[in-house]
């Protein structure tokens, strides 16, 4: 399936920014399941300092914006063409060693709760069955509601909010596979829906890997395994590793983010 797709972050400030300094990771990398046939970057109101691999294989640009801007507007486009694996990503390894995904953060470290979540990994001799059996008994802990939990918010706070969004379903699976003693990691993402062109933001889902698969993915939020509709942008230990955009600004200036992202054949 081929997808084209653009996606439009912008930034306004009501005042001059004085430094804002942001890691970009909008640009998919070719892999098993899918083949970058083209992409750009296009930037207004900044410029880029650096653009490299990070330490799990994210293509990531620094950029800083201009002095007194008071817009900073990131457009990545362009054509990805995808294929069905049943989630399977495969032996696919970069810098990073297999037990460093095991490691918690903040946002993933798993308390009592999610512990308990964690013991039906190994209770067959089947991890796959597993970590699916896992994913449902998250979304069925963890129903689908944009209503109570935050970007910064743990795995174990939304757990026991009992409500959240995709960022919150990956980090409880990644925090209760890693309690269970397997390396599962956090990807960003796109996911085209069916139904419409216009999306409402980027996508997460979860990777675990499993001896004699590699990696395999997870959508919780969906009940799922990523198959030709998912686009791979970025990986990590948690929201922030992974997050599409992040980074930092001085000065005293509001700032509003409006998104836009169009997905479709």
């Amino acid at each position: 399936m081929l997808l084209n797709i653009s996606h439009t972050t912008t930034y306004d400030y009501d005042a001059p920014v004085s430094y804002a300094l942001q890691q970009i990771r909008l640009t998919p990398r070719s892999d098993t399941q899918q083949t970058v046939r083209e992409w750009a970057v296009d930037i207004e109101g900044g410029a880029t300092e650096l653009d490299y691999l990070d330490q799990y294989n994210n293509q990531t640009m620094l950029v800083q914006a201009e002095l007194g801007k008071t817009r900073i507007k990131f457009t990545a486009h362009g054509a990805v063409e995808t294929n069905d694996t049943s989630g399977v990503l495969g032996e696919v390894y970069g810098m990073a060693p297999l037990w460093h995904f095991r490691q918690s953060t903040p946002r993933t470290a798993a308390g009592p709760q999610i512990r308990k979540l964690g013991l039906v990994v190994g209770s067959s001799s089947n991890h796959l069955n597993d970590l699916h059996a896992l994913s449902a008994s998250i979304l069925a802990a963890v129903p689908y509601g944009t209503e109570g939990t935050a970007v910064g918010t743990t795995a174990e706070e939304a757990l026991k909010l009992g409500v959240g969004v995709c960022q919150d379903h990956t980090q409880i699976f990644v925090s209760a596979a890693r309690a269970a003693g397997i390396p599962a990691r956090y990807v960003s993402g796109y996911l085209m829906m069916n139904d419409r062109v216009d999306q409402d933001a980027s996508h997460a889902w979860a990777e675990a890997h499993i001896d004699g698969l590699g990696w395999v993915g997870f959508d919780v939020s969906n009940g799922i395994s990523p198959d030709e509709r998912y686009v791979r942008l970025a990986t990590g230990l948690d929201s922030q590793d992974a997050s599409p955009i992040s980074g930092m600004r001085l000065g005293s200036a509001n700032e509003s983010m409006i998104v836009s992202l169009q997905i479709q054949q």
